[in-house]
């Protein structure tokens, strides 16, 4: 049995098993802490603790799903080709609207690192948060950040734009399908994506334009941020 643990086979099955379970639960009770991401990691760490197996051993077959990562990054062009049409009559709105958004991020992340003292290998591995996981990733290790806690930061962010950001967007009256995919794709990159998804191909196509964009923007204003600093 041991062997099985240690083998990529075993990370690959927990995971699609746990996440299909999770998957079931949240769509017959659609209560939001039983998100399949959040339920999903939740349970992944029970059953790891609980069978004392090492992250190590688990990610022998975890790393094949994270591959998938950037083929699903790209996929995201396909809603987006069939919204061209419409996101060129609009682009100079989006260019504005996407290109202060990736700004603000930054300059948050800036301010709450002032205010709370923070280190700054900490501070440095907050500035991608709102990136989706590959890029942020090569961000944090250019800029002299942590990955690891990178990471961290990256899924804080996107599970709070799950959980919550479509309720926050109906509670603060923003009712137009591109606005509000935009808002998830620029503040919660993959995650939030997923979940503005499920209302629609529009808002699908623009969070994906949004998560795009809000990563090249940080790429690019990263170094000159630590060059500030």
């Amino acid at each position: 049995m041991s062997e099985f643990f240690e083998s990529g086979i075993f990370g690959v099955t927990l995971t699609f098993v746990v996440y299909m379970g999770a998957g079931l639960l949240y769509r017959r009770y659609r209560w939001t802490l039983l998100h399949p991401v959040l339920l999903s990691i939740t349970g992944i760490i029970l059953i790891l603790k609980i069978l004392d197996i090492d992250y190590g051993s688990y990610n022998r077959g975890g790393q094949y799903i994270s591959f998938f990562l950037k083929p699903a990054v790209v996929a995201l062009g396909v809603p987006l080709y069939h919204q061209l049409q419409e996101i060129r009559r609009q682009k100079w709105a989006i260019l504005i609207s996407q290109l202060a958004g990736a700004v603000a991020g930054i300059l948050l992340t800036l301010f709450f690192g002032w205010v709370f003292k923070m280190s700054q290998g900490t501070l440095l591995s907050m500035i991608p948060k709102s990136v989706t996981t590959p890029l942020a990733l090569e961000i944090s290790a250019s800029i002299g950040g942590i990955p690891p806690l990178t990471v961290g930061m990256v899924l804080a962010v996107g599970l709070q734009g799950a959980l919550f950001g479509v309720s926050w967007l109906r509670w603060t009256g923003i009712r137009d399908r591109a606005a509000a995919g935009l808002a998830m794709g620029a503040a919660s990159h993959a995650l939030g994506v997923a979940r503005i998804s499920e209302a629609g191909r529009v808002e699908t196509a623009y969070a994906g334009l949004s998560m795009m964009f809000t990563g090249i923007v940080t790429a690019v204003l990263a170094p000159w941020v630590v060059g500030f600093l």
